[in-house]
């Protein structure tokens, strides 16, 4: 087999190694599922995507997400990382700022506003979570939960938290063991907290664990902050930071990554940057 282009994009940041990386294969069509998920689990990042043709005439591609252990039918950090990629590499073009994207949860618009791209959300579902698992939730995190948390599903499922203040996340050691069990019960992802800022660059701070994905914490979180923006819209309290807001998310890891959410129509939008970090070709013979 030929090697196959790929790049390595951050995301959510305009600066390279701040934000969080995702791995691209540009040319996904020869490659089996086995083959994908063998590559995601070497790359040891957080997603692996893989491009290929769309099979819509409604698309411009189609996108499929890898973690290190099982596939996403939708993630927001590599839908944003890919599509800043395949617009690099000359693959697609923008029509009138849009692009269209085929994944595991549908069709998705994306729009390309200078640096930013934006993607519409796929419609997010809540659940709420019984008290043993309220319960379980409160001693993995050992902090302060705020109102009652809830499973938000955007295809990645995210059990939502709200702390005190954006100091409780930064401070949190969370027991990851614990996290992974419950992740297992209640068959989601893993575990997003937030907490307001006062900090006057954001208006909340964000943190995602997912061990039992084999992703300790996300560096800054794409489905994790939709999941904390529908949480926000599905308590009544889409208006709490007005009509959009910016989110940081990563500094305890060394990143500082920036996510802009906006409330548009009854949809949540996603927006972030990109910078391509590494270039060059896979070779898998």
């Amino acid at each position: 087999m030929k090697p196959l282009k790929f790049k390595q994009v951050d995301v959510f940041t305009r600066r390279p190694f701040f934000g969080n990386p995702v791995a691209v294969v540009l040319e996904g069509a020869g490659l089996g599922t086995e083959d994908m998920q063998r590559i995601a689990a070497w790359t040891n990042l957080s997603e692996t995507t893989f491009v290929l043709p769309s099979s819509s005439a409604a698309a411009d591609y189609r996108l499929r997400i890898f973690t290190p252990r099982a596939e996403l039918p939708f993630a927001g950090h590599p839908t944003i990382g890919s599509a800043h990629a395949v617009l690099e590499a000359g693959i697609v073009k923008a029509k009138d700022g849009r692009l269209r994207q085929e994944c595991g949860a549908g069709i998705l618009d994306l729009r390309v506003d200078g640096e930013t791209i934006w993607l519409s959300s796929p419609p997010a579902t809540d659940t709420s979570v019984d008290d043993a698992d309220f319960h379980a939730l409160k001693r993995a995190l050992n902090g302060n939960i705020k109102h009652p948390p809830r499973i938000i599903n955007v295809g990645p499922r995210w059990l939502v938290a709200e702390l005190d203040d954006a100091a409780a996340v930064a401070a949190l050691e969370p027991d990851l063991q614990g996290i992974a069990d419950l992740s297992n019960a209640l068959a989601i992802g893993g575990v997003t907290v937030f907490g307001a800022s006062a900090d006057k660059l954001s208006a909340v701070h964000v943190r995602s664990f997912a061990p039992a994905h084999g992703i300790p914490e996300d560096p800054v979180c794409g489905s994790g902050n939709i999941g904390v923006a529908a949480y926000l819209a599905k308590s009544a309290q889409a208006a709490r930071f007005g009509a959009g807001y910016t989110a940081r998310q990563g500094m305890q890891l060394g990143r500082d990554g920036r996510v802009s959410i906006r409330f548009e129509d009854g949809k949540i939008l996603l927006g972030g940057s990109a910078v391509t970090c590494i270039e060059g070709a896979l070779r898998l013979e």
